[in-house]
């Protein structure tokens, strides 16, 4: 059956489109966005979301939310989506961070010229049949410094038209490397610095615990006098109320906002000083963005619906289309690992750790790790999925430690993954042969070969003659086929395992029949 895909808001007709040309089911409803109830009813039947800003993603809709497998925002920001409950709900949620940022910077550039020269009271005025020449005195920006908080994709560009027109521009942002500051012409500096020096400061990062208010009112007492503060990120950024105290002091010349605490912004601290530029967030608004993020979105979305590939996922590791058909067999293999130790784990896991050799630790090691976690929890929990596996974990206290190493022995590629209990630990390992299926190659440092398989007996005991042909009689006499039969074992009379795959159903009492066979130390029935 068809993906099926909702459109929540208006979003172009070319995106809609995609979907269609791609074999995807589209019910284009651009108003259910503003109908929550609406959308919380109906939302069951769709596999993905498609959204702007109007239309919020809220636990309840989740909850409704039975087959959603994506959510895609048009555009950068996902304030609008509530991340931990689709993270939760194991639903991947993917914005468009580039598809609008030329658009972002320019209009922030566009902001400090309206500010620096006046340019909506002048106009105003000159419209209202004034002519006060005298009055509208504004400054260059020309030799000004530029102190950039937050550069990124957006902010970078920004830094790039400063640099253009003559700016000298400062950044903080503690995630920007030497090298990239270099790369791009900016000096990294500290905060405390950047408000020191800065003639025109401009915010360019999301809104997070860390950032919130990051203009305080003891921020800004340290800026410059007659500093200029233009946001066209986010609201919250900056603290408005104390904004607006140092906007009516002098302390700041003036300060131009395209986004707000509370939007729409009906009222604000700012609103009504003189020295104020405002405009109904409109940064992301030319008609290019809204083509670009629409058609990203669709193909994003499409992409992962019918190939699996992840991009600009903010709950999980990007997939590229090509890299998607190396890593699914490799994710089968961690997750059937994961399984086949949380079906033998009974007390509380407290680490796992997982070991990549070979080839395959320069593959994407979190979406195997995620794989691995969700099916070690899996036997507990049920509903728990790559998405939401990790948080999950995180959530119970588990620690989760990855390794990679470049030589992965007799293998080309080699995943082992390790359970520890307050009881014990237990490893298991696997790989990915020629023929892309998974196998499990090693079970407590014993050598095995084997098969997945839906339906397995797992039994360990000690290496002694008759084992086999007693077990292999219960299942005969309870008329169970035999379809595969691995053995190992650590040394001669040592240590001894049985993983057999079986046609159907085990029957418990014919586990417990083979527990008390001479020699059994543990038989399990596994599910795959």
């Amino acid at each position: 059956m068809a993906p099926r895909v909702l459109i929540s808001d208006a979003l172009s007709p070319a995106a809609v489109q995609i979907f269609k040309d791609r074999g995807i089911e589209v019910d284009f409803q651009p108003n259910l966005g503003k109908d929550k109830d609406k959308l919380a009813e109906i939302i069951g039947n769709y596999d993905g979301l498609a959204i702007r800003s109007a239309s919020k993603v809220t636990p309840k809709i989740l909850e409704n939310a039975k087959r959603l497998k994506v959510v895609g925002r048009a555009g950068i920001g996902v304030d609008n989506v509530d991340i931990p409950a689709a993270t939760a709900k194991g639903v991947i949620v993917m914005n468009t961070p580039f598809g609008n940022s030329i658009t972002t910077a320019e209009h922030a550039i566009a902001m400090m010229f309206a500010l620096a020269r006046e340019i909506p009271a002048a106009d105003a005025s000159t419209q209202a049949g004034k002519w006060e020449k005298n009055r509208f005195m504004g400054v260059e920006l020309t030799a000004k410094t530029l102190g950039i908080i937050g550069c990124g994709n957006i902010g970078s560009i920004v830094a790039d038209r400063a640099l253009g027109l003559k700016m000298k521009v400062i950044a903080f942002d503690p995630f920007l490397s030497p090298e990239r500051a270099l790369d791009i012409g900016v000096e990294k500096v500290e905060l405390d610095d950047l408000l020191a020096r800065a003639d025109v400061i401009t915010l360019h990062t999301p809104l997070t615990d860390k950032t919130k208010n990051v203009l305080s009112a003891e921020a800004i007492a340290k800026t410059k006098k007659g500093v200029r503060i233009v946001n066209c990120a986010r609201g919250g950024l900056v603290d408005e109320a104390a904004l607006a105290e140092a906007l009516k002091s002098g302390h700041v010349a003036g300060a131009a906002f395209d986004v707000f605490i509370t939007e729409p912004a009906n009222e604000n601290p700012l609103f009504g000083l003189p020295n104020v530029i405002c405009t109904p967030h409109l940064g992301a608004s030319t008609t290019e963005a809204q083509e670009n993020v629409a058609l990203q979105v669709a193909e994003q979305m499409s992409d992962y619906l019918l190939r699996g590939a992840i991009s600009n996922a903010v709950n999980f590791p990007s997939i590229t289309a090509e890299e998607a058909p190396k890593l699914k067999p490799f994710i089968e293999l961690a997750e059937k690992l994961g399984s086949f130790a949380g079906q033998l784990t009974e007390t509380d896991i407290k680490t796992v750790r997982i070991t990549y050799d070979g080839a395959v630790a320069g593959l994407k090691i979190k979406a195997l790790t995620s794989a691995a976690v969700a099916g070690l929890l899996r036997p507990a929990l049920a509903d728990i999925n790559v998405v939401s596996a990790p948080s999950v974990a995180k959530e119970r206290g588990i620690v989760v430690e990855e390794t990679t190493r470049d030589v992965a022995g007799d293998y080309e590629s080699l995943v082992t993954l390790t359970v520890v209990t307050e009881d014990m630990e237990r490893s298991v390992a696997g790989t990915v042969f020629a023929d892309g299926r998974p196998r499990i190659i090693d079970i407590k440092g014993i050598k095995v070969d084997a098969e997945f398989a839906p339906s397995m007996i797992y039994v360990t005991n000690e290496d002694k003659p008759g084992f086999v042909g007693r077990f292999a009689g219960l299942l005969g006499d309870a008329g169970i086929n035999i379809a595969t039969f691995a053995l190992g074992r650590d040394h001669q009379g040592g240590d001894a395992i049985a993983l057999v795959e079986v046609d159907g159903q085990v029957p418990a009492e014919l586990l417990d029949k083979v527990q008390q066979l001479p020699s059994v130390k543990q038989a399990r029935s596994l599910r795959f």
